[in-house]
């Protein structure tokens, strides 16, 4: 599973970026702004607004954390990709 592993809208917070001003100047949509508030994934175009307010990598925002089921689909990948 892909997740944040920052908080956003901190981040864009400490940068000095409140939400009001994201909105006014249309950079995201109050939709968008939830997704980021309730730690869901965003579009690729808001990723990419996202890594230019904040000027970092896509890397340093998010990360990779196998869960369970992932793990399961992983092992039958391997054991595939083997034979």
């Amino acid at each position: 599973m892909i997740k944040y592993k920052r908080d956003i809208i901190k981040m864009l917070s400490d940068k000095g970026i409140t939400t009001y001003q994201i909105r006014k100047n249309k950079i995201f949509t109050e939709s968008q702004l939830m997704q980021l508030r309730n730690n869901k994934l965003v579009t690729q175009e808001t990723l990419d607004k996202l890594c230019t307010l904040l000027e970092c990598q896509p890397g340093f925002l998010l990360e990779y954390e196998s869960d369970e089921d992932m793990k399961k689909f992983e092992e039958m990948i391997l054991k595939y990709i083997k034979k």
